[in-house]
C-alpha cells in the first residue's frame, strides 16, 4: 500500500515546496519595491515630514501585501491539508474494497469448490459401486447436504445484490414467529451433519408481520454464522422472548467471542474477521451483511453482545 501511494506523497511534497517558493518570491518582490521606492524618496528634495509620511505609507502598503500574501496562504495550506486528508482516505478505503473483494472472490471459489468436488465424488461412488440400499441413501442424503450449501451460497448472493441495490421487493404477512423460528431450526439441524448440540428457549404464539424469505435468509445465516466460529461440542442456543413490547430473537454460541473493534465492523459486506490466506472458517462475508439489511427492512435493530464465560450473542430486537 505504501509503494502504490509514494507518488501521492511526491506530488504533495513537491505542491507544498512550489507553494512555499511562491510565498517567498511574492513577499520578496514587495520588500524589493519598496527598497527602491525608499530610495528614489531619499534622492528626491522632499521635507523631513513629507518623507516620513510616503515613508509611512509605503511600510503600511507593504504590510498588507504580507497580509494577504499570509492570510491566502493560510487559506491555500489549510485547504490543501483538507484535500490530502481526503484523497489518503479514499486511497485507504478503495484498497481496503478491493483487498476485501479479493477475499471475497477466494472465499467463494473455495466454498463453491468443496460442496462441488463432494457432489461429484458421491456421484461417482453411486455409479462405480454396487452398494446396499442404506448406503445409497447416506450417499444421496450427503449429496444433497452439499446441492443446499450451494443453494444457500447462491441465494446469498442474489439476497446481498438486491438487498444493495434496494431492489429487493419486500412482502409482509402475519406470522407465528414461534413456530417460524422452530421450523428453520428444525430443518438447519436435519440438513446438516453437526457436531454441536443446537437447543431452543422459545416461548410460544408469538406473532409478527414480516417477510417470511428474507426473515429465514436472515435467522439461517445467524445459525450458519454461530456454527462457524463455535468449537466442535459446544452448545448453540436459540432464544425467543417477548419482552414488554418488543421480540428478541438471541443466537448463542460459546466460540471464541469478538473483539470489540470489530463488532462495529462485522456487518459489512465482504467483511470477514483475519485474512483469507489463513482464516480456517468458510463464509463469504455475505452472512451478516444480510442480517443487518433484513433487520433494518423490519426496523429492528441487531447488536453482537459478550457471551460469559466465552462466546457472542447475536440480539434481534423488533417492536411487535
Amino acid at each position: 500500500m505504501t509503494k502504490k501511494i509514494s507518488p501521492f506523497y511526491i506530488l504533495v511534497a513537491y505542491v507544498l515546496l512550489q507553494f512555499s517558493w511562491w510565498a517567498y518570491a511574492l513577499v520578496d518582490l514587495n520588500e524589493e519595491i519598496y527598497t527602491s521606492r525608499i530610495e528614489l524618496l531619499k534622492h528626491q528634495d522632499l521635507a523631513s515630514t513629507n518623507f516620513e509620511l510616503q515613508k509611512k505609507e509605503f511600510d503600511n502598503k507593504l504590510f498588507k501585501k504580507k497580509l494577504m500574501v499570509g492570510g491566502e496562504g493560510a487559506i491555500f495550506f489549510a485547504l490543501l491539508l483538507i484535500g490530502i486528508y481526503r484523497t489518503k482516505k479514499a486511497f485507504a478505503q478503495e484498497f481496503a474494497l478491493a483487498k476485501q473483494q479479493k477475499n471475497f472472490l477466494l472465499s467463494i471459489t473455495h466454498e463453491f469448490k468443496s460442496p462441488l468436488a463432494a457432489v461429484k465424488l458421491n456421484l461417482q461412488t453411486l455409479q462405480k459401486r454396487s452398494l446396499e440400499p442404506h448406503q445409497k441413501e447416506d450417499v444421496i442424503r450427503k449429496a444433497l447436504i452439499e446441492t443446499d450449501r450451494i443453494h444457500l451460497l447462491v441465494e446469498n448472493a442474489l439476497m446481498a445484490s438486491r438487498l444493495e441495490s434496494s431492489n429487493y421487493d419486500i412482502h409482509f404477512e402475519e406470522i407465528n414467529f414461534s413456530k417460524f423460528v422452530h421450523n428453520i431450526v428444525s430443518d438447519f439441524v436435519e440438513r446438516y451433519d453437526h457436531d454441536h448440540i443446537i437447543t431452543f428457549d422459545i416461548d410460544s404464539n408469538i406473532a409478527f408481520k414480516g417477510d417470511s424469505l428474507a426473515l429465514t435468509s436472515m435467522i439461517n445465516n445467524l445459525l450458519e454464522n454461530a456454527e462457524k466460529y463455535s468449537p466442535p461440542n459446544t452448545t448453540i442456543t436459540i432464544t425467543l422472548k417477548m419482552i414488554e413490547s418488543y421480540i428478541i430473537l438471541s443466537v448463542i454460541d460459546q466460540g471464541n467471542g469478538i473483539q470489540e473493534s470489530d463488532k462495529h465492523k462485522i456487518f459489512n459486506k465482504f467483511y470477514r474477521i483475519g485474512n483469507e490466506d489463513t482464516r480456517k472458517t468458510k463464509g463469504t462475508g455475505l452472512g451478516l451483511f444480510i442480517v443487518s439489511h433484513v433487520v433494518a427492512i423490519h426496523k429492528g435493530k441487531v447488536q453482537v453482545l459478550d457471551n460469559v464465560p466465552n462466546g457472542s450473542i447475536f440480539e434481534v430486537k423488533f417492536q411487535a
